[in-house]
């Protein structure tokens, strides 16, 4: 699904009633440098797990395109190693984002790279040690990165460490389950 798409999903929600829901859950998302924390707290609050964790599924053999900002964006030369996860992040069986994350390798210690390559636990919760931010950028700046169907929210943010230096570029893709739940 293109930004485009998203938004059109989005204006739909606003239709249905759903619309203060989809605010508190953008309010949740902005409260947060780390969307895995974010969603760990929305799948608790919505009531989706009672002991609520978040896994990262891989998505193999679905990978995106480098953006063609993307070097400049992690203040990287051309030839920098970055590595780049394409995972579903879901609590318990309820998949409530689809992400591309290209990070600067070499911003992370080996223990890190490890988890990010052989486990399903997410990049927000790797690096936390490292006491990254999260700057938004501009929505449109998501263009070219197809979502599936059913997203509600579509964000591009830049993860920096704390002395300024970027970390990760992430484009995330919201699902409708993040707006159902017991609560």
């Amino acid at each position: 699904m293109t930004l485009a798409a998203g938004a059109a999903a989005v204006s739909g929600c606003a239709h249905d009633g759903q619309s203060d829901l989809l605010g508190k859950f953008e309010a949740n998302l902005a409260s947060h440098d780390s969307a895995t924390e974010a969603l760990r707290q929305w799948c608790k609050a919505r009531g989706i797990a009672e002991e609520p964790r978040i896994a990262a599924q891989f998505i193999r053999g679905h990978d995106e395109p480098p953006p063609a900002d993307l070097h400049s964006a992690l203040a990287v030369g051309p030839d920098e190693a970055l590595g780049y996860r394409h995972v579903k992040l879901s609590c318990r069986e309820t998949v409530l984002s689809e992400a591309h994350n290209w990070y600067v390798a070499a911003r992370l210690s080996p223990e890190m790279n490890r988890m990010l390559s052989e486990t399903d636990t997410p990049f927000g919760k790797v690096a936390a040690p490292l006491r990254f931010t999260r700057e938004p950028l501009t929505s449109s700046a998501a263009q070219g990165v197809d979502c599936p169907t059913g997203i509600v929210s579509v964000h591009r943010a830049l993860l920096r460490l704390p002395d300024g230096q970027p970390l990760a570029l992430v484009v995330e893709c919201y699902t409708a389950a993040n707006l159902v739940g017991a609560r």
